[in-house]
C-alpha cells in the first residue's frame, strides 16, 4: 500500500484516511505499508542528486513569464505547448532571485516503446517528450519522478493504472534507463465512464468508496461489479473473490472503455443481501437504524427481521427504512391511506380482530393467520381486505411482510396498541361524519 501524497493541498489526512478505510471496507488487506511519499523525501533527494551527477538532470532557472512565452510560441508554431530546454546546456552565472527547479535531461532522439499489456506496444518518440521536473523549487519532488523511485525500492513487477497516464509511462521508462534499472510491465487500464460515455466526474455522482456503504451497498457487490467493467470471464456475472484472483488475466481486460451501469450494480447489491449471512446482514442494519438515530433496544429480534425482509429489498439502507415502524411507533397516518383502509365499516371487523389477537396464547405466524382468517370469515369478507387494512393500522404503510409475519415480529403489545390508535381513529372519524 502506496500512500502517494507528496500534492499537500489535494493529500489532506483526511483524502489518505478515505482510502485506508475504503480499502478496509472492500477487504483488500495489503501485505505492506501503508508507504507514505510524504516521508520518503531524503531518499528522492538522494536519487535526484544522483541524476545530477551523472548528468541526467540539470537546474533550471526560467521565471514563469519565460516559460509563458515558450508555450505561446510554440503555439503559435502549430507545436505542442512545452519547455524548450533552454537551461539544459545553460553555462552562464544563474540568477539569484530564482530558486530553480530540477529538469530531468530527456533523450532528444530515439524512441520509447511501451510494451503495453492490454494497449499493445504504443511507440513514443523522444524528441516530443519535454525535460519534466522531477523536483520542485521548494524541493518537493514530482509524481513522474517519485513513482519511479518507489517503484525501483520496492521492487514492483507490474504498474496497472488508468490510459489517462500513458503519456506519463515513456517519461518515467526514461528515468528508470537512466537509472541502469529494469522498468516494469505497464498496463493501462481504460477509464470508467458515466452512463452518457463522458468521464465520471461529481455532476454524475461520482462518490468516494465509502459513500456506497453509506448508501447501503456490500462491499463484495462493489468488487463484484468492479471487477467486470471492461472485463469477463465467459458469461458469469457472479464472482467471489476467490474466483476474482483465479480467474483474473490482465490480458482479457478490453481495450475499450466501460460505462457505469447503477441498476447492474444495484441488482448484483440485492444478490448478495439475499445470500449474505443473516447475523451480518443484521449488524449491518443496527448500524444503519443507529445511525439515523433509531433505538433498536425494544424491537423484533434482527436476524429474524432481516431473513423476512431482505429478500424485498436491494440495499441495506433500504432494509433498515423499510424495518423504522419494528422499532418507532408513528404519530400520524397518511391520509390517503386512512382514508382508503380506515373506514367505518371495518371499525367492528377490527375490534374482533383485537380481541381475537388479545386472547391468543400462541404468537405465531399460522396462529395469528388463523385468527385473522377467521374474522373475515365471520363478517363475509375477502382475507385481502381485512389484512389491508390492519396493515396500515399496525405499520402506517401498505407494504410489509405477509400480514402474519408482520404482527409477529412487531409483538403482541406493540400490535395491540397501535389497533387501539386505529380504532380511535375511525371511530373519531365516524363522530365526524354523523356531526
Amino acid at each position: 500500500m502506496r500512500i502517494e501524497d507528496t500534492d499537500r493541498e489535494r493529500s489532506t489526512d483526511e483524502a489518505i484516511q478515505i482510502i485506508l478505510k475504503g480499502m478496509e471496507w472492500l477487504g483488500l488487506n495489503y501485505d505492506e505499508g501503508p508507504f507514505y511519499q510524504s516521508q520518503r523525501f531524503k531518499r528522492y533527494q538522494e536519487i535526484t542528486q544522483q541524476l545530477m551527477n551523472t548528468g541526467h538532470a540539470y537546474h533550471c532557472y526560467c521565471s514563469k513569464d519565460e516559460l509563458d512565452a515558450m508555450r505561446e510560441a510554440a503555439m503559435a508554431n502549430g507545436e505542442k505547448p512545452r519547455y524548450n530546454g533552454r537551461c539544459r546546456d545553460r553555462r552562464d552565472t544563474p540568477p539569484r532571485d530564482i530558486k530553480p527547479v530540477v529538469r530531468f535531461r530527456n533523450p532528444l532522439e530515439g524512441e520509447v516503446i511501451v510494451a503495453d499489456l492490454i494497449q499493445g506496444n504504443v511507440v513514443f518518440q523522444n524528441r516530443e517528450l519535454d525535460d519534466l521536473i522531477i523536483a520542485r523549487s521548494d524541493g518537493i519532488p514530482t509524481y513522474n519522478f517519485t513513482v519511479v523511485v518507489d517503484d525501483m525500492d520496492m521492487r514492483i513487477s507490474h504498474v496497472i493504472r488508468g490510459d489517462d497516464h500513458l503519456n506519463n509511462t515513456p517519461r518515467q521508462m526514461n528515468i528508470f534507463k537512466a537509472l541502469n534499472i529494469t522498468p516494469p510491465f505497464y498496463s493501462h487500464v481504460p477509464l470508467i465512464l458515466a452512463a452518457d460515455g463522458k468521464r465520471l466526474s461529481k455532476r454524475h455522482g461520482a462518490v468516494s468508496v465509502l459513500e456506497y456503504k453509506e448508501q447501503g451497498y456490500l462491499p463484495e457487490a462493489l468488487l463484484n461489479y468492479l471487477v467486470r467493467l471492461g472485463w469477463s470471464h465467459g458469461d458469469q456475472e457472479i464472482f467471489s473473490t476467490d474466483e476474482m484472483i483465479r480467474y483474473f488475466d490482465i490480458h482479457d481486460v478490453n481495450r475499450s472503455a466501460a460505462s457505469v451501469n447503477p441498476d447492474k450494480l444495484l441488482w448484483l447489491n440485492q444478490h448478495y443481501i439475499k445470500t449474505v449471512d443473516n447475523e451480518r446482514l443484521a449488524g449491518l442494519v443496527n448500524e444503519h437504524l443507529k445511525i439515523s438515530g433509531i433505538v433498536t433496544d425494544a424491537g423484533p429480534d434482527f436476524i429474524d427481521l432481516v431473513a423476512v425482509q431482505k429478500e424485498r429489498t436491494k440495499t441495506v439502507t433500504e432494509l433498515a427504512e423499510q424495518s423504522i415502524y419494528f422499532f418507532v411507533d408513528f404519530d400520524n397516518y397518511d391520509e390517503s391511506l386512512a382514508k382508503k383502509h380506515l373506514k367505518s365499516e371495518l371499525l367492528y371487523p377490527l375490534q374482533e380482530l383485537q380481541t381475537q389477537l388479545a386472547s391468543l396464547e400462541a404468537w405465531q405466524d399460522d396462529s395469528i393467520y388463523k385468527v385473522i382468517f377467521d374474522t373475515a370469515t365471520k363478517f363475509d369478507m375477502k382475507f385481502g381486505k381485512i389484512a389491508q387494512p390492519l396493515r396500515v393500522a399496525v405499520t402506517g404503510t401498505v407494504v410489509s411482510p405477509s400480514i402474519d409475519v408482520t404482527l409477529r415480529l412487531l409483538g403482541k403489545q406493540r400490535t395491540l396498541a397501535r389497533l387501539d390508535k386505529a380504532l380511535s381513529y375511525i371511530r373519531q372519524g365516524a363522530s365526524l361524519d354523523r356531526s
